[in-house]
């Protein structure tokens, strides 16, 4: 064994033996740490701070992209947030114990079905360092230990927000080891962390598709993909115009660099030559560069031509892909293919088109005249998000408290055998 596997394979035991009391504990035991630990938040904000300077500083220097840096970025105002879903997981009901079903066999024997805690959650991040919090948070409040691996670009500011988790969880005299951070860099470290059957229960990666593929490709253990958000909006022949200009320039423009953003319009062909013209001016007042495909570009011709990549292309930039369909099945054709099943909204006025599309468009999440940019745990009440998986076992969307239980069968009888 290396010094690395080491190391890790120690994490990894601290964190099973932490699993097992986490699982009985109190809401209020649990609520007690978490309000620890946004007091800590706001008590270190200048510290955080500082570190997280030196990692933008970094960055800078090293000419990474502004979506990236947009994300690396810790203010006054983010500690906030940070501070805010902390508090609104407090205030959820917590899942563990809770009763999910009941029934009794005909000899008496009466079977209860119960949320538990799924035990050690492992989570590999790039970029933003409020993930720290965020998983911290959801992973006591639900009863798991949690071993977070962040990438080198967020280094100064994951370790800050990490000794502020494990000084506010040290004060109040909290079960050790419940959060934990590998502390070494070297790659292998993640590999190693995949493969530990009998420890870790579960490997959750937050990232590029170059990480989501390295870590589902190692993994012997369950992996949930928290994949690329290659969003669409779907405007049809019946939609109304300004909600639907409305809608896809916030999809779009207001946070481009999130994975929620909106990264391919398709235009039914009925409305396309009224329509193209004014999301065209639209977008280019907003500095918006917009890739089309021929019929599109007919339309308006000071478009760039797309590629087939353009299609599958999460741009995370002021780039969109434009196509014109001719059928709201191609337009569904179109993002199943394409798409990478995060979030898909359609712009209609019609109620057997809305029917069509949330029934057989195969994505975590489904619009019907809203923006795509609201799949957010946060905003889905969910207090904050361990992600938003792409995958369908066993969690599909922003994942919460719920979706970190498993389940287990209590099976109460009086002496009866079979």
């Amino acid at each position: 064994m290396t010094n690395t596997e080491e190391i890790v394979h120690n994490l990894a035991t601290l964190a099973k033996a932490a699993s097992y009391k986490l699982a009985s504990l109190t809401s209020e035991e649990k609520n007690r740490a978490l309000l620890a630990i946004a007091h800590s938040l706001d008590e270190n904000r200048s510290y955080i701070k500082a570190e997280n300077a030196l990692d933008i500083k970094a960055a800078i220097e090293a000419a990474l992209a502004k979506p990236l840096i947009e994300r690396l970025t810790l203010t006054d105002q983010t500690i906030d947030n940070m501070i805010a879903s902390v508090h609104s997981i407090i205030k959820l009901s917590d899942p563990v114990g809770k009763l999910i079903t009941t029934r009794t066999l005909d000899n008496g024997l009466e079977l209860r079905k119960i949320r538990t805690p799924i035990g050690v959650i492992g989570i590999i991040f790039e970029s933003r360092p409020n993930v720290v919090t965020d998983v911290a948070a959801l992973c006591l409040k639900s009863g798991n230990a949690v071993i977070l691996r962040g990438g080198k670009e967020a280094e100064h500011s994951n370790r800050a927000i990490m000794k502020v988790i494990e000084d506010a969880l040290n004060k109040i005299e909290f079960t050790p080891h419940a959060v934990q951070m590998v502390p070494i860099a070297d790659r292998s470290a993640v590999s190693y962390l995949c493969r530990l059957t009998g420890l870790i229960d579960l490997i959750i990666p937050r990232g590029g598709e170059a990480l989501i593929k390295a870590v589902s490709d190692a993994a012997t253990v369950p992996v949930i993909k928290h994949y690329k958000g290659v969003c669409h909006i779907y405007v049809d022949e019946t939609a109304d115009v300004a909600m639907a200009l409305d809608i896809c320039h916030n999809a779009k423009c207001q946070r481009p660099g999130v994975c929620n953003a909106c990264e391919t319009i398709l235009v039914h062909d009925k409305i396309a030559d009224s329509f193209l013209p004014k999301l065209y001016d639209l977008f280019t007042k907003a500095n918006v560069e917009m890739r089309g495909d021929e019929q599109a570009r007919a339309i308006c011709p000071g478009m760039k031509a797309a590629t087939t990549a353009d299609w599958s292309e999460e741009y995370l930039d002021l780039i969109i892909a434009i196509k014109v369909v001719h059928s709201t099945q191609e337009a569904i054709d179109h993002i199943n293919h394409f798409g990478s099943h995060h979030s898909d909204a359609i712009i209609t006025d019609n109620k057997n088109t809305k029917l069509k599309f949330t029934k057989e468009v195969d994505s975590a999440v489904v619009y019907v005249n809203a923006s795509t940019r609201f799949t957010d745990g946060f905003v889905f009440g969910l207090g904050a998000e361990m992600g938003i998986s792409t995958d369908k076992l066993h969690a599909r969307g922003p994942m919460g408290l719920e979706e970190l239980c498993t389940y287990k069968w209590v099976c109460l009888g009086d002496g009866q055998i079979r």
